[in-house]
């Protein structure tokens, strides 16, 4: 399924981006559907920044998947590479109840809109293969599947515009998170 979030943020390029790659922990205070984001490992070369994130949500698993998963929060584990020479961010995130399963990547796009706006242009593909998942029984992965690839859709999508919402309110210097 193809992901696709984009946003306008009254702010320079060069900051958005910075923001969202080197402050994100602090712009988990704007988001509300994450609790904490650990930073697993980051590696520099000049323009380029490798970042292994993991994002602990905030959002419960829907029951069906709750129960059958043994888990109860939303989270996952983000890689991340950033190319300051081109303003993009290849990213790949894997829910830590669906390893294996499921693959989500994308790419997000910093477009100066003259100097004081920028545009987060944010694409993706997810795919769910919940047959993969050890202890789901064949006959539930179908419908598992279903309610999986919809309440992920859901979760990404509300994270993709959570995430640009935060960066406005962070980058404005909003208290009120």
């Amino acid at each position: 399924m193809r992901i696709e979030a984009d946003s306008v943020l009254h702010h320079p390029r060069a900051r958005v981006f910075e923001a969202y790659r080197d402050d994100i922990r602090e712009v988990v205070d704007f988001m509300p559907n994450v609790r904490t984001i650990e930073v697993i490992d980051r590696q520099e070369e000049g323009a380029k920044v490798r970042l292994h994130n993991i994002w602990r949500g905030g959002i419960q698993l829907p029951e069906k998947l709750s129960s059958a998963l043994s888990i109860g929060f939303f989270s996952w584990d983000d890689r991340a590479a950033w190319d300051e020479s081109t303003w993009s961010c290849d990213w790949t995130i894997v829910p830590l109840a669906f390893e294996g399963a499921v693959t989500c990547d994308g790419r997000c796009e910093f477009v100066d809109l003259g100097g004081t706006k920028t545009r987060l242009e944010m694409t993706g593909e997810l795919a769910i293969h919940l047959e993969r998942i050890k202890g789901v029984p064949a006959f539930l992965a179908g419908g598992l599947a279903r309610t999986t690839e919809a309440f992920l859709m859901r979760q990404i999508t509300a994270n993709l515009a959570a995430v640009s919402d935060g960066l406005a309110a962070y980058l404005s210097g909003d208290t009120h998170a």
